[in-house]
C-alpha cells in the first residue's frame, strides 16, 4: 500500500455550520480530480484541532461511493445535491 497524504487548508469561518458549508462547496468542487476523498472531510476549531466535525453523511451507497450530503441529514442519501 501506498504512503498517503493529507493536505490541511486552513480558512475563516464564523461559526461552525458556516465552515461546514464552505467545507462542502470547496470538496464538490473539487471532486473533478480523482485523489479527493469527501467522506474523511472534517472541520475542527483552530485552537481545537483533535476535536472534529464531520462534514459529509458517512453512509456508502452502492458501487462503493458515498453520500455527498451534509452529515445528519433528513431523507435518504445521495451523490447529488438537493434543490
Amino acid at each position: 500500500m501506498s504512503q498517503r497524504y493529507v493536505i490541511h487548508l486552513p480558512v475563516v469561518a464564523t461559526d461552525l455550520p458556516a465552515a461546514q458549508r464552505l467545507a462542502r462547496v470547496i470538496i464538490r468542487w473539487m471532486l473533478v480530480l480523482p485523489m479527493t476523498d469527501p467522506k474523511e472531510t472534517a472541520v475542527s476549531e483552530g485552537d481545537h484541532r483533535l476535536v472534529r466535525h464531520r462534514v459529509f453523511c458517512d453512509l456508502q451507497l452502492p458501487g462503493s461511493r458515498r453520500c455527498l450530503l451534509r452529515d445528519g441529514h433528513d431523507g435518504a442519501c445521495s451523490r447529488r445535491l438537493r434543490r
